[in-house]
């Protein structure tokens, strides 16, 4: 079947007049609209916790994608309200607060950027027979044949984000041998490491040694006296991790005076880790990511970003908040043009089109194939604590999940 390419519209109104807005972003209030004139999407997003740093960005793009959507009529003429519920970082959490939002009159739910994390919400939505969908979600357990048929992550999986390293480490920089540090923290942690390793040697490249930790428990002493141990050295270190601990280990071996490089994925795409580093220590590493902070990257990034700046008073510093407009500009889209809040009609829809989104072109496939999403990573630098874009990637060889 031919897909249509579904181009969602970009922000139709100057930022300093966005002045609808549908609910208190992630408090759960909502407009004085009756039930009869309003659409409900529902969040499990974590403002608490380990999650936050992913999830509570989210929430403000969510909310951006509302008060634009509603500053141009709304839903089929209904006014769209975006109810958040803290997920706390807590598996169990995020499943009750999900099925909060559902009794509450939810038709879709926002679940948090993780497996661990968001596949509790996703089962309740589910079960409900609605549409869930995490904004960043990289495992590839988030998938239709884990979490059910009405089930997506925008997020490329870590199937799509490890190869990307791997092949710009073979094949675009040279190199042969690698260390890798996997933390056993979540899923996630764990299958990028796993699927990094797998494209790596695939290509031809040496895993010298692997080390494994838990979230927490870092011994980073440890880490650099095995990595001096190897003989011969490896070319890079490639380092699975979330912060604070992936901060640890990226700041010890800069310490220690270990400045080969050092590759990893998303989470290094958190600020609070290029602050930790500064300038100093923020050197030849390299990571992929959903998205990248400038219009050469993302045509009508400025827009946004000016929006962003004149909802929140502050600077757009990650990528995250996109991920959580996208979200709802494809749900809002699938509930437009099927004129419908059916699970069943909306699944469908997002299934049968590609979307050009601010964290680029993304084509699910049908729930048969596990909404398997093709889409590029954003492959970015750092050297002296400032951020390069390398461009977006797609692997050559993804390797099955």
């Amino acid at each position: 079947m031919k897909k249509h390419v579904a181009v969602l519209a970009g922000l139709v109104c100057a930022a300093t007049a966005l002045t609808v807005s549908a609910c208190r972003s992630g408090d759960g209030g909502g407009d004085s609209a009756s039930e009869s004139d309003t659409i409900v999407i529902g969040g499990a997003l974590s403002l608490t916790g380990i999650q936050a740093p992913l999830d509570a960005p989210a929430v403000e793009g969510a909310q951006i994608a509302v008060d634009e959507i509603n500053a141009a009529g709304g839903v089929n003429g209904k006014t769209l309200v975006f109810t958040n519920m803290d997920g706390k970082s807590d598996a169990a959490t995020a499943g009750e607060v999900a099925e909060q939002l559902i009794n509450q009159g939810a038709v879709a739910i926002i679940t948090a950027s993780d497996y661990d994390f968001g596949g509790p919400a996703a089962r309740a939505a589910q079960e409900h027979g609605l549409v869930g969908i995490s904004p960043c979600a990289s495992s590839p357990l988030f998938s239709s044949d884990m979490l059910g048929d009405k089930q997506f992550t925008l997020s490329m999986w870590n199937t799509t984000m490890g190869a990307v390293v791997a092949e710009y480490a073979y094949n675009d920089k040279g190199f042969k041998s690698v260390y890798v540090i996997t933390d056993d923290f979540i899923d996630y942690t764990k299958s990028l490491s796993q699927y990094f390793k797998v494209s790596f040697e695939g290509l031809g490249g040496t895993v010298l040694k692997e080390d494994i930790f838990s979230q927490g428990k870092v011994d980073t002493a440890a880490f650099i006296a095995n990595y001096r141990s190897l003989d011969p050295a490896p070319d890079f270190i490639y380092v699975s991790s979330y912060m604070p601990d992936l901060g640890t280990v990226l700041k010890d071996f800069r310490t220690a005076g270990i400045d080969i490089p050092i590759y990893g994925g998303d989470a290094y795409d958190d600020p609070a880790l290029a602050e930790l580093l500064g300038p100093d220590f923020a050197n030849d590493i390299v990571f992929d990511t959903h998205s990248y902070l400038s219009e050469e990257a993302v045509t009508g990034y400025n827009e946004y970003a000016a929006a962003y700046k004149a909802k929140y008073d502050k600077e757009l510093d990650a990528p995250w908040s996109m991920a959580g407009y996208d979200v709802v500009k494809v749900l809002a889209a699938a509930m437009e043009e099927t004129d419908s809040t059916d699970g069943a009609k909306m699944a469908k829809y997002m299934e049968d089109n590609v979307f050009e989104l601010l964290t680029g072109q993304l084509d699910w496939s049908d729930a048969a194939s596990g909404h398997e999403p093709n889409k590029a990573a954003a492959l970015v630098s750092l050297t002296n604590g400032q951020a390069t874009f390398l461009g977006w990637k797609i692997p050559d060889v993804i390797p099955p999940k």
